[in-house]
């Protein structure tokens, strides 16, 4: 349960940072620090879809087996 949370909190969050710069709420100061956050959000998202696609493979595999 944990890490689907780490991977809500973090799409949630990603989201949020995207709807900010949409409505031109972060100054220029804040959007270096925004996007640098925003990609490190990209890849806790990215490996977990990774690591989910992997394990439901290695199910499906077994359950064929």
């Amino acid at each position: 349960m944990e890490k689907n949370n780490s991977y809500t909190k973090a799409f949630e969050e990603l989201q949020q940072i995207v709807t900010e710069i949409e409505r031109g709420e972060i100054s220029v100061d804040e959007l270096s620090e925004k996007v640098k956050r925003a990609t490190e959000l990209i890849k806790i998202c990215k490996a977990k879809l990774t690591t989910t696609e992997e394990d439901v493979n290695t199910i499906l595999k077994e359950l064929e087996g």
